[in-house]
């Protein structure tokens, strides 16, 4: 992968870096050389440096261990350099951070100690492997205390990850500074990489791996030694699935899961719990006693908070935080309020029901011991890779501890020999000139090797007494034994395998009780219905001429109602909070959304802009209320400023839209609908441009659209005319009249009953020669509620 890339990129400029390419001798090339390097091509290297070393050094764990780079180094120098075992005392923070810093990773203070603190949190990891002493933050989002203040030392667990270092049972490395060695991988005996999991974030990947119940993991990389064929599906008997150290519930389906973790990809849905509890006083109280991984309680306790401030949720009386040690979120409920319609509706609208989205991305092993290769795994590959792993392990340690026995069984042998010639030895060492002289005679005659004639001559006198002779035979016949079992070991694959599986059962009692529940919600669970929380009430919506939107609870006189100034009111709209209503913009665009979902105010209210996905220049040119208990036209005219018009169906556009409305008209470069009117089948139809030319035809000649259109001509428009009104009544409705003023100061009227009704796509009639209309007096539309029947 990147690896493969750098190599290809080092040689192709390798090939090319003595010839030119560059207009100057100094440029300073890809190797340091002086010799000028394309900057396409150095800059593409030293990217793909960087790249690799983000996703191989910092940012993804290795499959094996199960660590990041720094997880590895704090560590490693813990327990290495600073002696920090469970059972030490505490050391402060800041001479942890300032070891690794100094000694193995470079990269500043903040990232040693945020990895650190991670590592001691027990809401962030499943199996802490550092304990931690002091403020190490919350899950309300407290940041842990400055270095200086807090203390630590490893969990016991974590002397799992470490202790078989000392057997060679891993491979090292040069440190930064080649000044010392660190390792490649610990020796883990526990699945670090699931049991804990992780995050990441690398060049062009990332990893996000759950955590997992220890108890778990083990039963199935058990049934895996005993069963290698297994599959995934296999294991997931075994591996109920992700466990997070916050608890939760899973919602995922079997199926579900079985797919996240066959393609190592996919997304969890987790929510908090919770339950009822009753009031002394009656009534009952909903306690949250989990919430979802990665949540923050304090943002959840204030969201929920805003939502019962905003009358969004009125069944909640009161939320208070009442956690300690264990989350109690406690939200007091109303007389006779339904908890499961309160839970449906939080698990919507707040973060208590989230998405952990499962990446399985890590580094395996690759020819290069010292660099991974990025892979998305499955689960039984990672398993696998652990068996692997843990194979390797226990294969170098019992080789070491092999080597160890005999190197001491050679020194016992020697001890033998000079048990069999005491007094002898003694005369040659009282009669030597020194340790080399007398060594050199040892070896000379009984045939003793340095290691063995070193061990006698620093032999302590005690030890020459009759009795240790039966110690060392004893200790001899033990080293002898325990070789010829490892060796017996190591020739049988079988042995080894048992061995492993052994090894991780010694790990059991590390493994608690699970905490995050798995299954989905239950079919008798309540659905959240957004209706169940607007209250049965009846309210008007105040539109104004330049974009202001306000609810109001009742409105008498329009003209009271409060207006920014040169604003006008151009219409009021009743109808119930659970009610729909429709507003039509001038680019063809129909928005819908409840009576509830506007802002209430006493003010101005809100530009209609915040509440929808406006584009530049759009606006408001009709609006209607979708109340059931007011009549509803089945059709709506539309007419453009150039004089088009086209009529459409009300019925798509009465359910509550996206912030990005739904279309019901298309208008051309340089047009806009001017207004939009209920109509029916036998209507007029009354056009009138600025230049006074006014034309009457019938509603039916316009063409009904089945989906977003220009619509046909109305009104033939001049050059520099153009449509300012239109009105659609019934041909008996003689009192329908369309009044305007022209710049000479007459009023007019254009009366569609009255007037001569022609055929569309006319010029009309000019009804004031040489003048123009200055405004349109239109009246506040207005339709109020029917009243109630007692």
């Amino acid at each position: 992968m990147l690896a493969d890339a750098e190599t290809k990129t080092r040689k192709k400029q390798g090939a090319s870096g003595s010839g030119g390419g560059g207009s100057s001798a100094s440029g300073g090339g890809g190797d340091g050389n002086g010799v000028p390097a394309s900057l396409g091509e150095e800059a593409r290297r030293r990217y793909l440096n960087y790249a690799l070393s983000v996703i191989t050094s910092r940012a993804l764990p290795d499959v094996r261990d199960g660590l990041k780079p720094v997880q590895r180094r704090i560590l490693y120098g813990m327990w290495n350099d600073l002696n920090l075992s469970f059972d030490t005392k505490y050391q402060k923070c800041a001479q942890v951070v300032g070891a690794i810093m100094g000694r193995y990773h470079p990269h500043g203070d903040a990232s040693i100690y945020d990895a650190l603190v991670r590592m001691a949190q027990d809401f962030s990891l499943r199996y802490p492997l550092v304990d931690g002493h002091g403020n190490f933050g919350s899950l309300d989002g407290d940041f842990a205390a400055a270095y200086r203040y807090t203390e630590c030392r490893l969990e016991k667990l974590a002397t799992e990850l470490l202790r078989e270092l000392e057997s060679k049972t891993v491979d090292f490395r040069p440190s930064y500074d080649g000044t010392r060695n660190e390792p490649i991988v610990i020796p883990a005996r526990v699945p670090q990489l699931l049991m804990n999991g992780t995050t990441g974030i690398a060049v062009g990947m990332a990893t996000n791996i759950p955590p997992h119940h220890l108890g778990e993991l083990l039963d199935a990389l058990m049934a895996l030694i005993d069963a290698p064929t297994l599959a995934t599906k296999d294991l997931l008997k075994f591996i109920k699935g992700p466990d997070f150290p916050t608890g939760g519930q899973i919602l995922n389906s079997k199926p579900e899961l079985r797919e996240i973790y066959e393609t190592g990809q996919g997304s969890v849905r987790i929510r908090g719990e919770w339950k009822t509890e009753e009031l002394k006083r009656g009534g009952l109280q909903i306690i949250v006693t989990s919430i979802p991984y990665t949540v923050n309680k304090s943002t959840l306790v204030a969201k929920i908070g805003d939502l019962v401030r905003e009358r969004k949720l009125p069944l909640i009386v009161d939320v208070r935080d009442e956690s300690t040690k264990e989350v109690r979120i406690v939200l007091e409920l109303k007389k006779d309020a339904n908890p499961e319609l309160v839970m449906a509706y939080l698990y919507k609208h707040t973060p208590l029901q989230t998405n952990f989205a499962v990446n399985l991305t890590c580094l395996v092993p690759s020819e290069n011991p010292e660099v991974g290769t990025p892979k998305r795994l499955d689960l039984k590959t990672i398993l696998q890779y652990f068996l692997d792993f843990r194979f390797d392990i226990v294969t170098r340690r019992l080789q070491h501890e092999l080597a160890e026995l005999k190197k001491r069984v050679h020194i016992l042998e020697g001890f033998e020999k000079a048990y069999d010639a005491l007094d002898e030895i003694i005369r040659i060492i009282r009669q030597s000139e020194g340790k080399q002289d007398a060594a050199q005679k040892l070896m000379a005659r009984f045939k003793m090797d340095e290691l063995q004639v070193d061990a006698i001559l620093e032999m302590k006198l005690y030890k020459l007494a009759r009795l240790e002779i039966l110690v060392v035979q004893k200790e001899l016949k033990e080293k002898r034994a325990e070789i010829k079992r490892i060796e017996g070991v190591l020739k049988d694959k079988k042995k080894l395998w048992g061995t492993v599986k052994d090894e991780l059962g010694e790990i059991r009692p590390y493994a608690d009780k699970r905490r995050t529940r798995v299954g989905g919600a239950g079919a008798e669970e309540m659905e959240f219905s957004a209706d169940a929380f607007i209250a049965d009430e009846d309210a008007h919506v105040v539109l104004t001429r330049d974009g202001w939107i306000k609810r109001v609870r009742e409105v008498k006189d329009p003209s009271t109602t409060r207006l920014r100034e040169g604003d006008a009111v151009m219409t009021v709209l009743a109808g119930s909070l659970k009610a729909n209503l429709v507003l039509l913009s001038n680019f063809g665009t129909a928005y819908v959304t409840r009576f509830n979902d506007v802002p209430a105010s006493t003010g101005y209210g809100d530009p209609v802009q915040k509440l929808f996905k406006f584009d530049d220049g759009e606006r408001v040119v009709g609006a209607l209320s979708l109340d059931p208990r007011l009549h509803q036209p089945e059709k709506l005219v539309a007419v453009t400023k150039q004089g088009l018009g086209l009529r459409f169906l009300l019925a798509p556009h009465t359910e509550v839209s996206t912030r990005a409305g739904r279309r019901y008209a298309k208008t051309g470069e340089g047009d806009e609908i001017i207004g939009t009117q209920p109509v029916g089948e036998r209507d007029l139809l009354g056009v009138l441009t600025e230049k006074t030319h006014a034309l009457v035809c019938k509603v039916a000649e316009v063409n009904e659209l089945a989906g977003p259109g220009k619509g046909v001509t109305v009104i033939k428009v001049e050059d520099g005319d153009r449509v300012v009104d239109f009105l659609a009544v019934a041909p008996n409705q003689k009192d329908a009249m369309l009044e305007f003023e022209t710049q000479k100061g007459r009023k007019l009227h254009l009366t569609p009953a009255k007037s001569e009704v022609t055929g569309r796509g006319g010029k009309g009639h000019e009804m004031s020669r040489r003048d123009a209309v200055k405004d349109v007096l239109r009246p506040v539309t207005f339709v109020p509620l029917p009243e109630k029947k007692e």
